[in-house]
């Protein structure tokens, strides 16, 4: 079977997982009082990820795979763990803001403030360059930065600025 292929399912698979996890913690949070904030983006965030999963699976498979930034790829998946393990009940794929609870700070957390963003960064650049589509790559790079612009100041004021900011 090709390498791409299986690759490829094995990421699809993990998203999906991480899509249902979201969606159910959302759901708690929001019967807890929580408030999404900035839904406007979502959408944009949900077309950019699904169509740079789409056309790695449209032109990966068959191509050479560049096996040390699979690997380099798969390191970054304890990582990705860590954070939605640090977050718990409260990760999920839209901001949701939970009026009273305090700010996570632990795990990832203490090292940097998005860290969930900076592996999306890295990812959506490393695994179609591990299948030499350089092109690809640098495209949903640029576009997943111009998405997140807007949600990182969408997220940072909701999250420190206060009540106000999400009202």
């Amino acid at each position: 079977m090709d390498a791409a292929i299986v690759i490829l399912a094995l990421v699809t698979a993990q998203r999906l997982g991480e899509l249902v996890l979201a969606r159910r913690n959302t759901r708690r949070l929001m019967a807890a009082g929580a408030v999404e904030v900035a839904p406007g983006h979502y959408p944009a965030m949900v077309a950019l990820h699904a169509a740079w999963l789409l056309g790695l699976w449209w032109l990966a498979p068959g191509r050479p795979v560049h096996v040390d930034l699979v690997v380099l790829y798969g390191l970054l998946q304890p990582f990705r763990g860590w954070v939605i393990w640090t977050l718990g009940k409260r990760w999920t794929t839209r901001i949701i803001v939970l009026p009273g609870a305090p700010l996570v700070r632990a795990g990832p957390y203490r090292l940097m403030a998005h860290p969930n963003y900076t592996l999306v960064v890295l990812e959506i650049a490393l695994l179609p360059l591990a299948f030499g589509l350089v092109d690809f790559a640098l495209v949903f790079s640029i576009l997943n930065a111009a998405i997140l612009l807007v949600r990182l100041r969408a997220e940072d004021e909701a999250l420190h600025d206060g009540p106000t900011a999400w009202r």
